[in-house]
């Protein structure tokens, strides 16, 4: 048994160090990288919509951040890459739209939501009545105050 469990311990520590490799370098130019990153975290992966473009590893994911090293190798701001795929995509790709008229519900949608739940509590509460109590008989009224007492007569 106990060469068994040796056996699997080295068999794990060889698989686990013959999957372990270098990872490939991003960009010839750690500044293209580094402004690529940090236009990348501000967009939405359009697949996988809960991800970061920098952090995605959806294939559309890997083609967007390839044009933006393409935009940023031509020389454009991190403003016109930003202006470029929000023209593209629309301004679902950023992960804080700007305020204007067609994200007015975006924005405030969450709150009128919760304003509406709380006007419909608030009324649920008002309407609701106190359950109607109702008078106990002499001989109920004695038998309670028996248990309440602990008395074991009925």
């Amino acid at each position: 048994m106990r060469r068994l469990v040796i056996g699997a311990a080295l068999a794990l520590a060889f698989t686990c160090s013959a999957r372990a490799a270098d990872a490939p370098p991003l960009a010839q130019d750690p500044v293209v990288e580094a402004r690529l990153v940090g236009i990348a975290e501000e967009l939405r992966c359009l697949v996988c919509q809960n991800e970061s473009l920098a952090g995605s590893r959806a294939d559309l994911a890997e083609d967007l951040r390839r044009e933006i090293r393409t935009l940023i190798r031509q020389g454009r701001t991190d403003q016109e890459v930003m202006d470029y795929l929000v023209a593209r995509y629309g301004d679902f790709v950023r992960y804080r739209p700007p305020m204007k008229p067609t994200t007015y519900l975006l924005w405030l949608g969450p709150f009128v939501l919760l304003g509406g739940g709380l006007v419909a509590l608030v009324a649920f509460l008002r309407r609701r009545t106190a359950p109607d109590a109702v008078a106990l008989t002499a001989d109920e009224q004695q038998r309670a105050a028996a248990l309440l007492n602990n008395d074991k007569n009925p």
